[in-house]
């Protein structure tokens, strides 16, 4: 029996009434920086995060703790609508601490939060675009790919219309609308330069639930995907060779950016984040060295470089923001594996270091 058809026989059961009780998906980041969930029944309809009791995992299985001392601690931070139960039923992202009550060190939420609340006071918005690719678990090849040898170079594919073009049209509106349904501010989804390659944007968010956005858009992306039997890489060298990696491209501005005169708020920042360029390749993802090669709409990972409308420089200021003198900044630096809390961290913290 298909994936889909189960599917169909599952639907039958989730039109049952649940009589007062409500599901609420308990969803975190794991060691190696994927997603794991697992569902609690509730008696009430949480309005927020807060309302819902805190929670514990065995460590040992997600490469977050010893087997002689398995217990991580889950903390509910932010709530969403479920797309996939429906109903009354919740998604919820947790934070994981360790059992005496500190931040687990896989929690870089906590650090950015800090972060966040510091600087509340300048506003500060980010806006990620999220590229990924799906991959055939049965070719191990990206989907839509010849089974044998190569599809026809880069150039058709990127908002490309039509069958030969675009693989999996159906599982990137059925994420759109999910994300919609869940309450997450996704703005938009394309496809992009590989076939099976696409892109979603979230945002604009203001400071910490940037990264709760993203991660929970993750997650949703995930089990979307489950359901047609398709597998997500955000690796962001997905496939060798002269085809394009996948970034998580990182807009930025603060209310004095989005001001008259903006400009010279922009480029302030761009020049304090230059001083420390090393420090934020080392947590803008994962393999980013695969990536960022000086090509394919990259800058080099030793070298930073900003520019107008300039998608091979590190930092991008869009076309329009440099004609209006005023907006947002593109870092465009980032893998598409980043945790979200670590890089919108970075972000503030080389924006408002201390003038010399």
């Amino acid at each position: 029996m298909s994936v889909l058809s189960n599917n169909t026989i599952l639907s039958k059961y989730l039109a049952l009434e649940q009589r007062g009780k409500v599901q609420v998906e308990y969803v975190w980041i794991d060691g190696t920086n994927g997603l794991r969930s697992k569902t609690r029944t509730v008696d009430f309809v949480p309005k927020s995060a807060s309302e819902l009791p805190e929670w514990n995992f065995d460590g040992s299985s997600t490469g977050q703790a010893e087997g002689h001392d398995s217990d991580v601690l889950i903390q509910p931070v932010a709530i969403y609508n479920d797309p996939f139960r429906g109903g009354d039923n919740k998604l919820v992202l947790c934070a994981t601490y360790n059992p005496d009550g500190t931040p687990h060190k896989t929690n870089y939420r906590h650090a950015c939060n800090k972060i966040m609340d510091t600087h509340a006071s300048t506003k500060p918005w980010f806006g990620i675009e999220q590229e990924y690719m799906f991959f055939d678990p049965e070719t191990a090849k990206p989907y839509g790919w010849p089974k044998h040898g190569f599809p026809a170079p880069q150039g058709p594919f990127y908002c490309g219309i039509g069958a030969g073009k675009i693989f999996g049209r159906d599982i990137v509106e059925a994420h759109y609308r999910a994300c919609l349904h869940a309450g997450v501010n996704i703005s938009g989804v394309n496809a992009e330069v590989a076939p099976g390659q696409f892109e979603y944007q979230v945002g604009p968010c203001v400071g910490i639930s940037m990264g709760d956005e993203l991660w929970i858009s993750r997650y949703i992306l995930e089990r979307v995907a489950e359901d047609f039997g398709i597998v997500v890489s955000i690796h962001p060298k997905p496939v060798k060779g002269d085809w394009n990696g996948a970034g998580c491209h990182t807009n930025f501005s603060t209310e004095a950016m989005r001001q008259e005169g903006g400009i010279a708020e922009i480029e302030k920042a761009i020049k304090k984040m230059s001083t420390r360029h090393m420090e934020h390749i080392e947590v803008y993802g994962e393999d980013n060295d695969q990536r960022l090669t000086g090509r394919h709409e990259t800058g080099h990972i030793n070298d930073f470089s900003y520019g107008v409308a300039n998608r091979g420089a590190s930092i991008r200021i869009p076309r329009h923001v440099g004609k209006e003198g005023k907006g947002y900044l593109e870092d465009r630096r980032p893998a598409s594996n980043i945790d979200p809390y670590r890089v919108t961290g970075i972000i503030m913290e080389s924006t408002f270091l201390p003038d010399n």
